[in-house]
């Protein structure tokens, strides 16, 4: 199975972070995963430059309740960036909110493909991958 080639995780909570990270190396879907504490420094994450190239994560998480920047500033953000800062992203919500909401309000977003509620699960994960990296992974 080809791996994808790295996916991010936006989200303030350290444990979160760790299960989030252990579930995906587990499932080897990834070598590279890279983490982001806040919006903020997921934007520059996204901006930064490595020999003239963004990273582009292949897979991103973003959880909604941080502070200082949520995860519906950081999609508004998100979407202003040049294409060659996003790159090929699938862009999922992961969030404690249960509240109908939030999973409507997510949809709104051109970049969003998915909303789903923390824990990280290997259900969620081949749920993703079936449906958005298919062809990518076989």
């Amino acid at each position: 199975m080809k791996k994808l080639k790295n996916v991010l995780l936006i989200d303030d909570s350290e444990s979160d972070n760790f299960y989030h990270a252990r579930k995906i190396k587990q499932l080897g879907i990834t070598d590279n995963i890279h983490i982001c504490f806040s919006g903020e420094e997921a934007l520059e994450y996204l901006k930064s430059e490595l020999d003239g190239v963004h990273p582009q994560p292949t897979l991103i998480f973003l959880d909604i309740n941080m502070p200082g920047m949520n995860g519906w500033e950081f999609l508004e953000a998100y979407e202003q960036l040049e294409v060659s800062q996003k790159g090929e992203v699938i862009l999922t919500m992961l969030s404690n909110s249960i509240d109908e909401r939030d999973r409507i309000r997510a949809q709104e977003f051109r970049s969003v493909h998915g909303f789903y509620s923390k824990p990280l699960n290997e259900k969620y994960l081949n749920n993703i991958l079936e449906t958005h990296f298919k062809a990518y992974l076989s």
